[in-house]
């Protein structure tokens, strides 16, 4: 309907969708345009443009000061209608040391204390940007960012800042919108730009390898962060709940027998006056017993809290009773939620974050910074080349350049004439046009063309940065360190455990344990100090009562504090820390390892490995049946899951044969069932992540599996076992070495009295061997009985076979009885970062006769 005097329209609606669609458009503007930080440069719009009207207004570090009228009044006349508290507040916050763990701006005058003192009106503090500051403004005026229109459309304002360091993560930020809010803590700019860089040299960093980078968080008032697990859960998930506590000393009063509490450094945000007020209320309440006096004795070197103690109070009790009752423990509710560009239509969309997600927007940023400054300063090089370019040909010619120009009528005739005669430009016409006769000297026309080659050196390099994303990639790298290295310091926060966190084996003494595992998966865990050391010739002692036809397959020396790594046939990785195997005696069993780990019951265990750290420099070779090899580096296998992770990624109708540790410069043996082999280096091997397949090891002829694996790290021989009872030694040089993925060469002759191939192992004469047959025999025999020949030899026979039967498996045992009991207890150790059947160190210890 239309209004009597037909100048205005009004249109029906329904109040609930008017009520609806403006609170919207409300609670957009506050998300968007007030309330939380942008993930690139962890500005709000209120700092953003503070931080761009000072460097407008030219108050850089080592300038003078300005009033902060001055600065608050050209923030709101030209970039943010809003009141003046909230551009006033914000700035004051920036100039607070105690806000901020790296101020933005340099304040004279009161800005404010930890009390709880509010900052001096406007007219009388006085403000200039920091050294630091002017990192997240460089090269602002070199089209690095986009600009939009200011509120009244008379200006235009930096959308983002061009941000030398990641101030989101560095200086945290705080905010309440509509419907959500934000609270991320300050991190150390050091710890921070090392991240980053990881992050650039390696893409696919997991989350864990981060943690160890940024610790945590680092607050500007320092104190403690009680206990990993909330920084786990923030840094993983961008929610997580810290526990910040003040630090405090007990001190011994010299003049007295009685105790004090000093607290130097309180939590993040806690108001010191109002903490002391609370101490005092709870003292007068009797809440708090054991305190005499209470006094603030802080001064301009630093904050000192003293809590007098009575004669007979316990200093421990009441500094615990001060966390519990007081914000001398607080926490800090982590949310890491910012603003993020859409790919596709670069609107701001509010998204919580991980922390590698915040370094991952940070690097895509400063990325594209430099690409558009480099892009920037090639059309200002090509600019200036093009100038220089025609001045030169005006110099050249300079007596008809000066010809020409007196004869022309006005300057446009003369640069049209220029531009005809010399092929000129417009631009280059309006230089000669200016030229003063100075640059006509020789001096001056040798600077011209220096200059000219400069420029297109110049041309040449910054190209090659536009079309080289690796060197764009080092050129943000190197301006990172720069920073970090100029403003970098050390945490001020510490970071310490939770009781309330202790891990169960926080509170089990480390103690060496002999650990077997039979060759049916039966586990347990022994006190070395158990077995006793015995002389040459004795007869040990028994170590087990094992079922008929099992037998102890691999053991080793390790702490109850040290890792085991258990691999499935599936290609699944399981952890087991040695405390949680069952302690037994020697003369039990155990269990089943299977019950000890989330898998099905007809799960096989293909391979164990005991490592106590994961090291960077150290790698896990797998081997499956169908010849395929992978290496991955055992730092990624630092944190499995219940349910196990993905070590390898097998394929429809293989499985996982064997893992081993090796250096990253052993060789490796294939064998074949159908008695070939293949040396190779394991150099030849790229590494890989977990979740990968592998390459091509050996090359498999149809019907052809890998039947054994062996990784060569000491002196020993080669043992091949075939179907039919053969068995022979070989030295290891009798395999030459060869490339990756080849067929291999013959590791045995096979023939109808032969069979197939079974095992290849790495034996030395002091090994025993168990082979079983599908009769369900079990021949029990001693590799010394097995001379070495050559490598293609059958060998002797190992046991005899009925027509019908054959040997099925063959594995090492630890001997019984051992000989060498007396000084092999110490050694047995070195057995701990062993993998499968390794058992090298076994017969060193007096594992006895089980029979």
């Amino acid at each position: 309907m239309t209004a009597p005097n037909a100048r205005e329209r009004i249109l029906p609606r329904l109040i609930d969708e008017e009520i609806k669609e403006s609170f919207i458009n409300y609670s957009m503007s506050v998300i968007v345009s007030r309330a939380l930080p942008d993930v690139r440069d962890g500005l709000k719009p209120v700092h953003r443009r503070v931080l761009y009207a000072m460097n407008e207004l030219g108050l850089m570090p080592g300038r003078p000061f300005k009033k902060c009228a001055t600065v608050v009044g050209d923030v709101l006349g030209k970039y943010h209608p809003h009141g003046d508290s909230s551009v006033y507040d914000a700035l004051v916050r920036m100039v607070q040391t105690f806000s901020l763990r790296y101020p933005l701006v340099d304040g004279q005058g009161n800005f404010g204390s930890m009390d709880g003192d509010g900052a001096a009106a406007y007219r009388y503090t006085e403000a200039r940007l920091t050294r630091l500051s002017v990192e997240m403004l460089n090269d602002i005026d070199q089209n690095t960012v986009d600009f939009a229109p200011n509120f009244d459309d008379r200006l235009e304002e930096p959308r983002v800042l061009p941000s030398g360091f990641p101030n989101l993560l560095v200086n945290g930020s705080s905010g309440i919108a509509v419907g959500m809010a934000t609270n991320i803590p300050p991190h150390n700019l050091k710890e921070v730009i090392e991240a980053v860089i990881t992050i650039i040299d390696n893409p696919e960093i997991e989350p864990q390898a981060l943690r160890k980078i940024v610790k945590g968080p680092d607050f500007p008032t320092g104190g403690y962060v009680y206990g990993r697990a909330g920084i786990a859960d923030y840094q993983d998930t961008g929610r997580g709940r810290i526990v910040m506590r003040a630090r405090a000393v007990i001190e011994e009063k010299e003049s007295s027998s009685k105790s004090q509490i000093v607290i130097t450094e309180l939590p993040y945000q806690v108001n010191k006056a109002k903490l002391v007020a609370d101490i005092a209320e709870l003292v007068r309440e009797q809440k708090l017993t054991g305190i005499s006096a209470l006094r603030d004795e802080s001064d301009r070197d630093g904050m000192r809290v003293v809590v007098e103690l009575k004669r007979d109070a316990i200093p421990r009790v009441v500094l615990n009773q001060l966390y519990k009752h007081t914000a001398m423990q607080s926490t800090f509710g982590v949310i890491m939620l910012a603003l993020v560009p859409d790919v596709n239509t670069r609107q701001l969309v509010p998204k919580v974050l991980t922390l590698k997600q915040c370094l991952e927007h940070y690097v895509t940023h400063r990325h594209e910074v430099i690409v558009r400054r480099t892009q920037f300063q090639l059309d200002k090089a090509l600019e200036r080349e093009h100038i220089l370019e025609g001045l030169k040909i005006a110099v050249d010619n300079i007596d008809e350049v000066i010809a020409l120009i007196r004869a022309a009528e006005d300057t446009p005739i003369a640069s049209t004439q220029l531009q005809t005669r010399f092929g000129l430009s417009e631009r280059q016409a309006e230089a000669i046009l200016n030229l003063r006769l100075a640059k006509l000297t020789g001096l001056e026309r040798d600077k011209l063309e220096q200059e000219l080659r400069e420029v297109q050196a110049e041309i040449i390099e910054l190209r090659s940065i536009l079309e080289s994303k690796p060197r764009r990639m080092e050129i943000l790298k190197g301006e990172l360190l720069k920073v970090s290295e100029t403003y970098g310091d050390e945490r001020r926060t510490e970071i310490v455990s939770d009781e309330g966190e202790f891990s169960i084996e926080d509170l089990i003494a480390e103690e060496e344990m002999v650990v077997t595992i039979t060759h049916s998966g039966y586990c347990k865990r022994t006190p070395l100090s158990l077995y006793n050391r015995q002389g040459r010739g004795g007869r040990g002692k028994a170590s087990a009562d094992l079922k008929e036809n099992d037998f102890i397959e691999r053991f080793y020396v390790a702490s109850t504090h040290t890792y085991m790594l258990i691999f499935t046939d599936d290609g699944r990785c399981f952890w087991l820390k040695v405390h949680e195997l069952p302690q037994a005696g020697r003369n039990t069993r155990g269990k089943p390892i299977v019950n000890l780990i989330n898998v099905t019951p007809d799960t096989r265990i293909r391979a164990i490995v005991v490592t106590k750290e994961f090291s960077d420099t150290e790698f896990l070779l797998f081997g499956t049946k169908n010849g395929t090899v992978k290496k991955t580096a055992l730092s990624q296998y630092s944190n499995p899951r219940s349910n196990g992770i993905k070590a390898i990624k097998i394929e429809e109708g293989d499985e996982l044969m064997d893992v081993a540790v090796t250096s990253g410069s052993n060789d490796v043996v294939l064998a074949t069932r159908d008695g070939l082999s293949l040396r190779f280096h394991e150099s030849d091997v790229r590494e890989m992540g977990r979740d990968t397949t592998g390459v091509k090891g050996i090359e498999l002829k149809l019907n052809d599996t890998v039947v054994g694996m062996v990784v060569i790290k000491r002196e020993a021989t080669l043992l091949v076992v075939t179907e039919r009872g053969m068995g022979k030694c070989s030295e290891v040089s009798e395999y030459r070495v060869q490339k990756r993925g080849g067929k291999g060469i013959k590791t045995l002759d096979l023939t109808q009295k032969t069979g197939h191939v079974v095992a290849l192992m790495e034996v030395v004469p002091e090994d025993e061997l168990m082979l079983m047959t599908k009769a369900g025999i079990a021949i029990r025999s001693k590799v010394s009985e097995i001379r070495v020949t050559g490598r293609i030899a059958q060998g002797v026979k190992l046991v005899a076979l009925d027509d019908q039967d054959m040997v099925m498996a063959v594995a090492r045992v630890i001997p019984e009885d051992k000989d060498d009991g007396d000084e092999g207890a110490e050694g047995a150790g070195d057995n701990a970062g062993s993998t499968g059947g390794d058992s090298d160190a076994g017969p060193e210890l007096a594992l006895g006769d089980g029979e």
